[in-house]
């Protein structure tokens, strides 16, 4: 017997709809390459957006072309978010951060029609577009005053031309649910991207869930500034989730300074923001070295990676500011798992030690944590293996490629495990984790006790090899400014805080510790730079 109810499709249009007909003047504020305020309503995002999706049939851009974008978090490439997923064409977001070279191979294989790029990225899109055959058009964000005098692409468009062509008349297309909405690759350090294809009833499953009250809470109460980039996998959800509860949102543009987060936080009273911890580290340390508190700030959502404790601790008992530690990956949407409080009146030390975790899932995704045989352990907060995952928007084959499920759950590459309460707690990456002597060593337990220490200001623990042990901890620190630090003082700060076995052998100072683009330390860098360290006869 089938039920008497009506048939909607998750539709990416769907929530702009919403937003428009029931908050149409919640602001949008975006801040510009020159530093500059642009401010408008829900009402007028979705007015421009419908005017940019008849330009983009306009221009010949058909149902599942892709469309790719080089941007900041600004109201332009959220209206693209928008218009291209309403259209029924696929946004493709592509990370400016990147090599050229990369930029150039994702391009071409997801085989992008249009690209449409910042101002700033001009230098760069010049360069790209001779091996960007399949591009048709090129489209400038900006005004007419914004186009180049003179310019190596060839019938360059303007973005601002294209809205003001046509009215806002267009009527968003009905579209299947399962059809894809937007295209996101991977990071891929250790060989080629793979793109994620995300589907309109995955994108919005995935925001009905990052808005839940134990997942990211989001409300129309609140203001939310996305300081993780619209490239990289969309923003964590939040532009969409902003428009399904109408919260207000800003854009925090390229200037991801502490300095200018600090400013953008107070003048427009966020009170939810979200990023990776090498940004947190510098709003602290400007936090800090002006002895400023946050007026409105009252949830920070950390991750990207794990979250120290030390920030954690700084966040919550100095400043009032309440963490959400995350975990997720391109191939979840990203979120998996976030550390929210599970009751009300739970010792303090408990809950701390909990919130450090990475967390449980929200409805809609499952996790295990299986041996090398693939046998399921326990949730006993000891027994880890490799973390896998299904759900309502897990990745289930990459775009052009194979499926990389194992018994129908996606195997991770964490090394996890889940204690009684459900929530888990990632020690490592697969490829990260340090074998001593038939012995694991988690790598990111001794970063943090690193990262305690008030010299430090980054620290990264890998494997080197070892003439006994086969491999052994080795520390790469980054001090702090000014500050004073020896190898014996730091790993002095070890004892009795770790297993004495797992205590480093040696630490190496550094200027700087490579990070990917979307912030994350690159340890096959490390690694590459670094592994026969112990091996050297000096040491």
């Amino acid at each position: 017997m089938q039920a008497h109810m009506m048939q909607q499709p998750l539709l990416v249009s769907s929530l702009l709809r919403h937003a428009e007909r029931h908050h149409g003047d919640q602001q949008v504020v975006s801040r510009g390459v020159d530093g500059g305020l642009h401010r408008y309503s829900f009402r007028d995002l979705a007015r421009r957006a419908r005017q940019l999706a008849a330009a983009l049939g306009a221009l010949g851009l058909e149902r599942g072309d892709r469309v790719g974008t080089l941007a900041w978090n600004g109201h332009r490439h959220l209206e693209l978010y928008y218009a291209v997923s309403g259209a029924g064409a696929v946004l493709h977001t592509l990370n400016p951060r990147l090599h050229a070279d990369q930029l150039a191979w994702i391009a071409e294989h997801a085989d992008d029609r249009a690209l449409f790029f910042d101002p700033t990225f001009l230098p760069l899109v010049e360069a790209l577009a001779p091996r960007l055959p399949g591009v048709r058009h090129f489209v400038l964000m900006g005004d007419r005053a914004q186009l180049p005098a003179d310019c190596a692409i060839g019938g360059l468009l303007c973005y601002e031309d294209l809205i003001a062509a046509h009215d806002d008349t267009y009527a968003w297309p009905l579209l299947d649910e399962n059809a894809a909405s937007s295209l996101c690759y991977t990071s891929g350090t250790t060989g080629d991207p793979k793109g994620v294809l995300f589907s309109h009833r995955s994108t919005l499953l995935h925001t009905f869930a990052s808005a839940l009250p134990d997942t990211l809470n989001v409300s129309a109460a609140d203001c939310v500034l996305p300081v993780v980039p619209m490239f990289h996998v969309n923003a964590w959800g939040l532009p969409y989730a902003a428009c399904m509860v109408g919260a207000k949102l800003v854009l925090p543009g390229p200037q991801l300074d502490g300095a200018s987060l600090y400013a953008l936080f107070e003048s427009e009273g966020v009170t939810l923001s979200a990023g990776v911890p090498t940004v947190w580290q510098g709003l602290l340390a400007h936090v800090r070295g002006q002895g400023l508190r946050f007026t409105s700030m009252r949830r920070t959502i950390v991750g990207g990676a794990a979250c120290p404790p030390r920030m954690l601790a700084e966040f919550e008992d100095e400043l009032d500011v309440r963490v959400l530690h995350a975990w997720g990956m391109t191939e979840l949407s990203p979120i998996g798992t976030v550390s929210a409080p599970r009751r009300n009146g739970e010792p303090a030390a408990h809950r701390r030690a909990q919130q450090a975790k990475q967390g449980r899932c929200p409805f809609g995704v499952d996790m295990r944590v299986v041996d090398a045989a693939g046998a399921e352990l326990p949730w006993d907060g000891r027994s880890a293996g490799e973390l896998q995952v299904r759900g309502h928007w897990v990745v289930q084959s990459y775009f052009g490629g194979a499926s990389p499920l194992a018994d129908g759950w996606f195997p991770t590459g964490d090394v996890a495990h889940i204690d009684a309460e459900a929530c888990m707690q990632i020690t490592d990456r697969a490829k990260d984790v340090i074998k001593s002597g038939g012995e694991w060593i988690g790598s990111i337990e001794i970063e943090n006790i690193a990262m305690a220490h008030p010299a430090v200001a980054m620290a990264a623990c890998i494997a080197a090899r070892h003439p006994k042990w086969d491999e052994r901890p080795l520390l790469i620190v980054v001090r702090k400014p000014g500050a004073e630090l020896t190898r014996a003082e730091l790993l002095q700060f070890f004892a009795g805080r770790i297993a004495k076995w797992w205590t480093p052998d040696d630490v190496i100072f550094t200027e700087s510790i490579p990070l990917g683009a979307t912030g994350k330390m690159l340890k096959h860098l490390l690694r590459a730079q670094y592994q026969d360290h112990l091996l050297c006869p000096a040491n």
